[in-house]
């Protein structure tokens, strides 16, 4: 943890507040004094409150971000992996619905030679979370010690878990109060939250996917490339190697959404099949990861090496590899049926003949969610069987009573609630689509730089 600099004994809170309320920039003395002594218990969640509210009114500048982002990160342990000879590279994405593409990137970088220490979140509001998906597989723990995580990572080159308590615990403390206090949305706080806890991880790189559309977050690509941007020059600050692929959330990515469906759908990736839309991402993400890692000299390269690793079968050795080493039960790879199977199946018919316009992805998302494959309260659990798998995505032509989804369902009310909220989703023209929505929008790289 920073230790709190003389100067910074001197500092109240209120002053802080006050500075931050008028439009002032804070120094980074003040902004460690106040992450620190907030997660040593020092200072009241009102008073913090307050500050939040300034930082969302007030906005931050490059600099407070990034002092911001270390005080946080320096609140707790940042692991030390300079003993593995390997660079090492994450990826983090800002949510969406289907998106498992972490599930199919950690093993395929392993396999190619990088490092990939990844530490998770679970599902948050309409979006699944990696943790959960990776609970789905019978035994696999998210919950290993530090020293575990490592000797997985030795083993095998990659390694999922959860948050740990002694990384970052000043953004776990600040998270919360966000929630509860309307905070949530500042694109500053918000990169300081993802920022933080991947820089504990001891990376060396991060490529960033942050999405935008009706499935994301970050609705409008104006605020996406806001952020991407801004978590780009903030890694950068810090040393690292960052680039961010603002790239599209208005309708699902692949065909399955919930947990084992998704886990079976990452399979088919790394056999070489699975939907062209998430085998195009993973692979142009596997590019970045890989030349940020230093294995290949392009992006290109790297794409062009991903699809080798997929091919030859060591991308899915790798992952088999993995979940056995995370107590998992590695048959799920070669027998889906290992995995949690939901006891009915439901489906959404076309109402009439044309094509598909469009699909709310948030409706999707929150449709699932209302089958048990997310939580609607912090203290639900997760049914990991149930889901919907899609038939048809925009731009495909549908006749009248053609199946659009399936649902797996465990509840009948669930279900009926499910169905209505999927049949609302669906927007279908007489006319085919004129133009569909670039997969990736675009990229941003060094200082911002957009290609």
């Amino acid at each position: 943890m920073n230790p709190t600099s003389a100067s910074a004994q001197t500092f109240r809170a209120i002053d802080v507040i006050r500075k931050k309320r008028d439009g002032g920039e804070l120094s980074r003395d003040e902004i460690d004094y106040l992450v620190n002594s907030y997660t040593r218990g020092d200072i009241p969640d009102y008073q913090v409150s307050a500050w939040l509210m300034a930082v969302v009114l007030r906005g931050m500048t490059r600099a407070e971000t990034a002092s911001l982002t270390d005080a946080m990160l320096h609140s707790g342990e940042v692991l030390n992996l300079s003993s593995l000879a390997a660079r090492k590279v994450d990826k983090h994405s800002t949510g969406g619905v289907g998106d498992k593409t972490s599930l199919v990137l950690a093993p395929l970088a392993a396999a190619a030679g990088v490092a990939v220490p990844m530490i998770s979140g679970r599902g948050l509001g309409h979006t699944g979370g990696t943790l959960d998906k990776l609970e789905a597989i019978p035994g696999f723990n998210v919950n290993l010690p530090v020293a575990q995580f490592r000797r997985v990572l030795e083993a095998c080159g990659c390694a999922m878990i959860g948050q740990t308590a002694e990384i970052a615990p000043a953004d776990r403390k600040l998270y919360a109060l966000r929630d509860v206090t309307g905070t949530v949305e500042s694109p500053y706080l918000i990169c300081a939250s993802i920022m933080s806890k991947k820089l504990a991880e001891g990376i060396d790189a991060l490529v960033l996917d942050v999405k935008t559309g009706s499935g994301a977050f970050m609705k409008g690509e104006k605020d996406a490339a806001f952020l991407a941007e801004l978590m780009v020059e903030t890694g950068e600050r810090m040393g690292k190697k960052v680039v961010a692929l603002i790239t599209d959330m208005d309708q699902p990515l692949g065909r399955m959404i919930g947990n084992a469906l998704e886990v079976v759908e990452v399979v088919e990736v790394l056999r070489g099949e699975g939907p062209e839309d998430l085998r195009q991402l993973c692979i142009e993400l596997a590019g970045w990861m890989l030349h940020l890692g230093g294995v290949a000299d392009e992006v290109e390269d790297g794409k062009t090496q991903s699809e080798k690793l997929i091919a030859s079968g060591k991308g899915l050795d790798r992952f088999r590899q993995m979940v056995e080493l995370q107590g998992g039960d590695p048959r799920v790879v070669d027998d889906a049926k290992k995995l949690p199977q939901a006891r009915h199946t439901t489906i959404v018919s076309s109402p009439k003949n044309g094509y598909l316009a469009s699909l709310q992805c948030e409706q999707v998302g929150t449709a699932c969610v209302i089958l048990g494959g997310g939580r609607e309260r912090k203290e639900d659990s997760v049914d990991p069987a149930v889901g919907i798998v899609l038939h048809k995505k925009v731009g495909d032509a549908v006749s009248v009573g053609e199946t659009l989804a399936t649902i797996h369902y465990n509840a009948e009310t669930r279900a009926a609630r499910a169905q209505q909220l999927l049949e609302a989703s669906y927007q279908i023209a007489d006319l085919p689509v004129r133009e569909k929505r670039p997969l990736i929008h675009r990229v941003i790289g060094k200082s911002g730089e957009k290609n």
